[in-house]
């Protein structure tokens, strides 16, 4: 009898599947306990109990907006201002990560807002880097670091970003990306420092259509080139910015919790990701923030793949177009495909056969 494997994917199988995150924040991802023990040991009072801290550190299921989502982020960044930290959490989130089958992560994060203490923006994407690379050598987990620049922050921050992290391409620093609040038109405003990226040669992948509308999207193509777009929400409000999207000229890197959370969607049944599914839109299913979420990845793609019949036979290809999409070294990338392959042949039996 011939193997079939287009049933829908089952959770247990999901968390041993390898798998990809291209779309996860730092500061939204660390863990309760290590917040607690990095605010003792760096004598900080947060003036909460550590019940209080976790409730902190998770948004609530449903926020007003995606502004009130982002108030998060205040405490852990308050415990994210030393290098000892930062490679700490930075550890802990690959850590995380692998084990729960991620094979490949971009992690992101934005060195302006952990300048506090004194840092400069190099210490402080070094020892990001480090954290990763201590994860990689322990675990076999691959990364790369993605530096985000404040769309609620002048240009000029963003510049100095770009011009900190240049050293760092290709030794663990990727891409770029515009995070933070959504204003609309926002595009205009970072089309030198983009520029300049570019011509440095990171990858682009911008936040856009989450809190604001889908010219958004087509801007962040357009003006500043973006390879992948975060989030793409309202991507479906411009038909150019559709069209360069199911052109596969840009990829959706789509969070399907965190979207509910921020009132981007009412509920997952009318999340447009499954419009842009059908229509065989390159995409991928991630966290955003592992806890502001309160989530994981295999959580995240049960959830989506309920809703659109996921089976491993299409896992497998949207697997095969990350990877694509991914600003990981073409060796790596071939190492990423094999090990989809060695887990679709040493599968045996259970639910995916007919």
């Amino acid at each position: 009898m011939r193997e079939k494997y287009n049933k829908m994917l089952d959770y247990e199988i999901i968390k041993k599947m390898p798998k990809i995150e291209l779309h996860c924040h730092l500061d939204g991802s660390l863990r309760y306990n290590s917040v607690i023990e990095e605010a003792k040991k760096q004598n900080i009072d947060l003036k909460l109990t550590e019940n209080e801290i976790k409730e902190k550190l998770i948004a609530p299921k449903e926020c007003e907006s995606l502004d009130r989502y982002l108030e998060s982020f205040e405490l852990p960044l308050k415990v994210m201002q030393t290098s000892d930290s930062l490679k700490r959490f930075t550890y802990e989130v690959f850590e995380d990560s692998y084990k729960e089958g991620i094979v490949y992560m971009e992690l992101r994060f934005a060195p302006v807002l952990h300048m506090d203490n004194g840092m400069t923006m190099k210490e402080i994407i070094r020892a990001v880097i480090e954290g990763m690379k201590n994860a990689e050598k322990k675990y076999g987990i691959y990364g790369n670091i993605i530096l985000c620049c404040m769309k609620n922050y002048d240009e000029k921050y963003a510049i100095e970003t770009i011009e900190a992290g240049k050293d760092y391409l290709g030794k663990g620093v990727v891409g770029i990306d515009l995070a933070g609040p959504e204003l609309e038109g926002f595009s205009k405003k970072f089309k030198n420092s983009i520029r300049l990226a570019k011509n440095y040669g990171y990858y682009i992948t911008i936040h856009a259509g989450e809190a604001a509308s889908g010219n958004n999207v087509y801007e962040s193509i357009k003006l500043l080139g973006a390879q992948r777009i975060g989030h793409g929400v309202r991507t479906f409000e411009s038909s150019k910015a559709y069209n360069a999207i199911k052109n596969k000229e840009v990829f959706l890197e789509v969070c399907p919790s965190s979207n509910i959370q921020t009132k981007a969607v009412k509920n997952l049944k009318t999340h447009p990701f499954i419009d842009y599914y059908k229509d065989d839109i390159h995409m991928s299913f991630n966290t955003d923030n592992r806890t502001v979420s309160d989530t994981t990845l295999s959580k995240e793609i049960f959830l989506a793949g309920s809703i659109i019949g996921l089976s491993l036979d299409d896992y497998k290809k949207m697997y095969y177009n990350t990877v694509g999409a991914s600003f990981a070294l073409e060796s790596t990338k071939n190492k990423l495909l094999n090990k989809m392959e060695l887990f679709y042949k040493n599968l045996k039996g259970g639910i995916f056969y007919e």
